[in-house]
């Protein structure tokens, strides 16, 4: 581990702030490909979702980043953003995986959903770790952080939109339902992360100031 992390009381609303407004822009885009694709067979849809997911990861990563600097100069933030990115494309590699399994019969439509699930909840923060490892202690626990943050934030947007939407709805309201929950999905997995994120930091920061 090397350099010592920048710690203020504004670290957790930086990062709050920030990751919200990224991953709320970002969702636009699988959210519109999601809306337009919605009639379109999963195999002539997937592209464009794993396109639009690669955008959506590389600003939440590039958002991220830009924080995460302040208080660790030494992440690489290229290298951060890149991780993000690659892990939100295989996140919904494996949230397809998911959906088509369950429509399978036996024991498919249920193990393979949940496992499917389960690796896809500890995508995002597994491949941070990568890089995160090299900075701070414990920065294994950010994996089970993450996947419990996007857990609850993927509920909180499944428990808005699902409700809401319907057949025959205007493309634009589909949108807009969507994006309205991605901004609560944005900002329950910002504030969950930014608070963990705190608690990592924080024992290397009081370490570095006692020696």
């Amino acid at each position: 581990m090397t350099g010592r992390p920048l710690l203020d009381r504004s670290s957790f609303i930086r990062w709050t702030v920030t990751v919200t407004a990224a991953e709320s822009a970002g969702f636009v885009a699988p959210a519109v490909v999601g809306a337009l694709t919605t009639d379109l067979p999963w195999y002539a849809a997937l592209p464009a979702l794993l396109a639009a997911g690669a955008v959506e990861g590389a600003v939440l990563g590039w958002a991220q980043a830009s924080v995460l600097r302040r208080v660790l100069p030494t992440v690489r933030g290229r290298r951060w953003v890149m991780l993000t990115a690659g892990a939100a494309v295989a996140a919904y590699v494996l949230a397809t995986v998911a959906v088509l399994a369950a429509t399978a019969s036996g024991w498919v439509r249920i193990v393979v959903p949940v496992v499917c699930g389960a690796l896809l909840l500890i995508s995002i923060g597994g491949a941070q770790w990568l890089e995160l490892r090299h900075h701070v202690a414990r920065a294994a626990s950010w994996v089970p952080a993450t996947a419990l943050a996007w857990l609850l934030a993927l509920g909180a947007f499944l428990a808005i939109a699902s409700p809401l939407w319907h057949e025959g709805q205007r493309l634009w309201v589909t949108v807009l339902i969507g994006v309205g929950a991605g901004v609560v999905m944005a900002f329950v997995q910002a504030a969950l992360t930014g608070w963990w994120l705190l608690r990592l930091l924080l024992p290397s920061w009081q370490s570095g100031r006692g020696a």
